[in-house]
This record gives C-alpha cells, structure tokens and sequence, in this order.
C-alpha cells in the first residue's frame, strides 16, 4: 500500500500558528487521556482510539455482570468465587474494579494533580495504613514511632537528587542492612514493596522508592475515588469532549505505519489516518503487534520484549455488616518465609469500597484486598490459590468469623497489573522510542509513581518530549 504524507517544517508551523498538529493516542486509560489533555491544552488537535466500548482501561469500575467479560481482555483469570459466578451477577448494586487501585501518594499524586488542573469534580477517601501483626496496629507508626525513626527518614527522603542518582543502583535489601533498626526495618520491608508492587527486596532500588516517597511527603498515603475509577475518566473525557478531542470508541489500531524512521499515523479498519505524533499506551511489550519490529533498532526491540510486569492476587469480599471501626481504613500485611520469590508475602486490605463511596449498595460492604506476586507466580494455579489463602486468612484477623456476614466472594490472578515492573533490573523505557514521532505512555515507562500515577506522569514526559523535538 502506498501512502501520500504532508511535509512540512514542524517548528516554522507551529512558530506561525498555521496549522494545528495533529495527534494521535492508542488507549484509552488514564495515560492515554492525560497525555490527550495535555495535548489538547498546547494547541493539538487529538483523536483517541480505544478498542474496547468503555474508557478508562484497567482503571475501570465494572458491574458484575460484566466483569468476567473484561478481565478475559486484560491479561487476568478467575481463580474461584463464593457462590459461582452466575449467583453473583444476580446481586445488583455493586461494583468492582478491574485489578486492586487504590491511588498512592494520596492527594499529591499525578493522578489527582491533573484532576485539579482541569478542574475536575471528584472526591476521594483517603487514609493511613494500619498493619495487621499478632496485633492490629492502627496507623503503622505512631507518633513515638515517627520521633524515634525521625532523623533517618529525613536523612532518607530529603537528600540531594545527586544522591538519589547514586542510591538507584542499591537495593532495600542492602538499605536494610544498614539501616534496619526496629520499626525501621518493618517500613523498609513493606514501603518499597507497596511502591513497585514487587516482594523481591533485592530487585528494589533504594533511590527510586525514596525519591517517589520524597515527592509525595504529607497526605494520605492512599486514596480512592467516590464513584469507582471511572469517574476519574469520565471527568477526563468531558474536558477532552469540551476542548475539541475526538474519542473513537470500538476502534482498534491495527498498525502504527512507519516510513523511514518516522511513524506517519496509523491504520484503523483497514483506512490510513495520517498524524505528526503517535503514542501508544498499549503494554508495552505488546508494541510490536502493532508497529513492525523492522523498523526499530534489533536492540531496543530485544530490550523491550524482555521487559517484565507486575502480577498480583486480587480478592473482592461484600458484606451485609462490617466493623464501622475498619470503615474507609487501610491496612497491610507482610507473610515470612512463605517460599515465593523474596520469600515474603506483603499485601493490602481495604475499607474504602462501600455504599458511602457509591460502588455497594445501600447498606453493603465491599473489602478489596491483594497480594504481590511475580507474573509467573499469578499464572500459577497452585501458587495464586495459595495467595488468595493467605490474603483470607489475613481478613480473618481484621474479622474474625467473617464468613457470616459475607454475601460472596472473588478471587482472580492478574499478571499484567503494572505495565512493567520498577526494578533495578527491569529498567522502564522512556516516552521517546527510537522512531521519530512514536511515543509511548502509561504505567509501562520511566516516570514518578506506580500504577495510575505513573500513568497520568507520563502525559508530562510526552509532552516534553514532542516540544523537545527538531
């Protein structure tokens, strides 16, 4: 098929305001739509392209009706539920999220920094973190706690950025050694694992977690949305809708069309759509589906296709009671020697998810909780059971005999949580691939925070790097 492009000097035009860029994003998650936003907000003109009929990606609330469905699309499986999934979508009134999403770094995170921006109408319940040990501590750290470990998370949090750089090649593990004193050990032992939802110690860079958790000094340390994760795209979506953005909804891009280094546009039901930047926030790994490997430098095609993700056991629990004590609160757990890789086990359970929050009906209670696990270990019958077990058996801590008050459960295996997985050696890509005009976004590349707030950063990062080119 031969094609006919536009040439043009890309600077003179924008310098004399003759044409509007035109921009093309595949993906329509978080990433996807702040990266569109700040398109839109210097001057593009922007098309989205989102294969399934619903925006937001995996930061989705879906009914339970629906959610066997989606998560066949989105690299996860059903491990087992109580009662079958057939009585279960019979309950009406609730809502679950496709994988665990509570938003880190609270309020002072991307995520809800450009919510802001836009002015966007959303509420959020936030909280501490409570640690369930052979006794329920609730926060973490109290306030003896934080005087005594004051001086060395100061030290910690605010070096200088030189420092940092240093600190990337070393891991918690050796942090820990040097520095594992106390409660100080239990917070360097469950932070940097809830930060790169990762239990291997030793893969977990010193400077990368303590410069996230130096960006998001104050707050609650979690936070999750009134509504369901889609209120925050659907908050996204009116801003696009009323700057002019174009969102095509059930429409997959079938190729990203590449001519001598540089990406042209992209092929959707067989038509080609011409555009000046295209960036994809489809995993990453999954970019050569789409865009031929050919073009691209063998080594950085090698590089990306080695790139790993993050796995986790997911586990949704509704209840007709709940404690109002444990209501809106967080609280994590750390299981020793349990035999997978790190050989500790550290999850999360939370109380956010109820009628209050809009996600339950009236009356009702819904526990979301996790465990970490590699994507092998989710892919893994035996193993994700096991973890499903041990997430279980912590929410009997939190409520003992819970069972009486429980009107059913599930439990699903996600290998694909984060897009790839924050350690020292599974370094993520930049927004800039080696083919000019071809970006990528999402929780897959080198930005601040994990999951939704590496997402919505790396709309930033795009942004510099499309005003960055000649």
């Amino acid at each position: 098929m031969v094609y006919r492009f536009r040439s043009f000097n890309w600077n003179e035009a924008i310098s004399a305001g003759d044409v509007k860029m035109r921009a093309c994003v595949i993906g329509g998650g978080i990433g996807g739509l702040a990266t569109a936003i700040r398109l839109i907000n210097r001057g593009w003109n922007v098309d989205i392209y989102e294969k399934e009929g619903k925006i937001g990606g995996r930061a989705l609330s879906c009914k339970l009706e629906e959610y066997e469905k989606l998560i066949r699309k989105f690299e996860m499986k059903l491990l087992f539920s109580e009662p079958d999934m057939e009585e279960i979508r019979q309950m009406e009134g609730y809502k679950i999220d496709l994988g665990f999403h509570l938003i880190g770094g609270g309020k002072r995170g991307a995520c809800v920094r450009l919510l802001r921006e836009i002015n966007a109408n959303v509420n959020f319940i936030g909280s501490r973190l409570g640690f369930i040990g052979e006794s329920i501590d609730y926060p973490i750290l109290k306030a003896g706690d934080k005087i005594a470990m004051l001086p060395r998370i100061l030290q910690l949090l605010l070096t200088r950025k030189s420092k940092i750089e240093e600190m990337k090649k070393i891991s918690i593990d050796e942090m820990i050694r040097r520095y594992g004193r106390g409660k100080m050990k239990l917070v360097l032992e469950l932070f940097p694992r809830l930060i790169t939802t990762v239990n291997d110690l030793s893969k977990i860079s010193a400077g990368e977690t303590f410069f996230a958790q130096r960006e998001l000094l104050g707050g609650d340390p979690v936070i999750y949305p009134e509504g369901g994760l889609e209120v925050m795209a659907g908050e996204m979506v009116k801003y696009i809708d009323a700057k002019g953005g174009k969102i095509f909804l059930n429409k997959e891009v079938e190729r990203i069309v590449i001519e001598d280094g540089i990406a042209k546009g992209v092929e959707v039901d067989e038509n080609f759509k011409e555009y000046d930047a295209v960036v994809s926030t489809i995993p990453v790994q999954h970019l050569f589906h789409i865009a031929d490997k050919k073009e691209f430098p063998n080594e950085w095609v090698k590089y990306i296709t080695s790139l790993k993700g993050t796995g986790s056991i997911i586990s949704y629990h509704a209840f007709r009671e709940l404690d109002k004590e444990l209501l809106n609160k967080s609280f994590v757990f750390i299981e020793r020697n349990t035999g997978f890789e790190g050989n500790d086990v550290v999850g999360m359970i939370d109380f956010k998810m109820h009628h209050g929050s809009g996600v339950a009906p009236k009356g009702k209670f819904i526990v979301q909780s996790y465990a970490i696990c590699t994507p092998e270990e989710a892919r893994d019958k035996d193993k994700a059971e096991k973890l499903a077990e041990i997430i279980e058996k912590n929410l009997e801590k939190l409520l003992p005999n819970y069972r009486k008050n429980m009107e059913w459960c599930i439990h699903a295996a996600i290998w694909h949580l984060d897009g790839v997985a924050k350690t020292i050696d599974n370094e993520k890509p930049s927004v800039a691939t080696p083919i000019k005009n071809l970006y990528l976004a999402g929780d897959c590349v080198e930005s601040k925070g994990v999951g939704i707030n590496c997402a919505a950063d790396s709309s930033r990062l795009v942004v510099e790097a499309v005003e960055d080119r000649g």
